[in-house]
């Protein structure tokens, strides 16, 4: 697995915007840190207009840091494929574009292999009506995301997108997964 030198694992994920996973994710046991960022272009160093303006590539992701020892990368992938549709190719909801596909970046041959099983067990068991689409591709460059979309939900609560999208999602996680969640302060 991809190893920080503290021994946390990295993981990152694509499956929509980022503001989403990035608040399903600071919200789960196990998770030491979540950066939102773009990963997948060819462009050097993206801003979000860049990416926005779908000519660059890259997708809208999440990079999580975690502790391998309570958290493994298949749990994290259970809440990937639950938090979002991997059925829809290039968007989620009404986010349309090439940044909001689902992609699973792999960071070592065991995260590859880990990825395709868990796609292949949810065709298997048809959890979804139409073909799961989600990419898994190699990780690449992680440019890390302007501040402002950083921690961006609990900053941005009451924001409408906030209200309508981010907020069912949230507790989307923690109705599935309330005994893996980070007590609330």
């Amino acid at each position: 697995m991809a190893t920080t030198t503290s021994g946390v694992e990295v993981a990152t994920l694509a499956g929509g915007c980022f503001w989403c996973l990035e608040a399903v994710y600071l919200g789960l046991r196990g998770v030491e840190r979540v950066a939102s960022g773009y990963m997948g272009g060819h462009t050097a160093r993206p801003t979000y207009r860049d990416v926005c303006d779908g000519g660059t590539g890259h997708a809208e992701v999440v990079r999580i840091e975690f502790d391998p020892g309570e958290l493994s990368f298949d749990d994290l992938l259970d809440v990937f494929f639950t938090i979002h549709d991997p059925t829809t190719l290039n968007r989620q909801g009404n986010d349309v574009g090439t940044q909001y596909r689902s992609a699973i970046f792999y960071h070592s041959p065991e995260q590859k292999r880990v990825a395709e099983e868990a796609i292949a067990d949810l065709t298997a068991r048809k959890v979804w009506r139409d073909p799961i689409v989600t990419e898994v591709t190699a990780a690449s460059t992680f440019y890390e995301a302007e501040a402002y979309h950083q921690d961006y939900f609990a900053r941005n609560v009451h924001q409408p997108y906030c209200q309508v999208v981010v907020a069912p999602k949230v507790a989307k996680f923690r109705k599935v997964f309330g005994d893996r969640t980070k007590q609330r302060a």
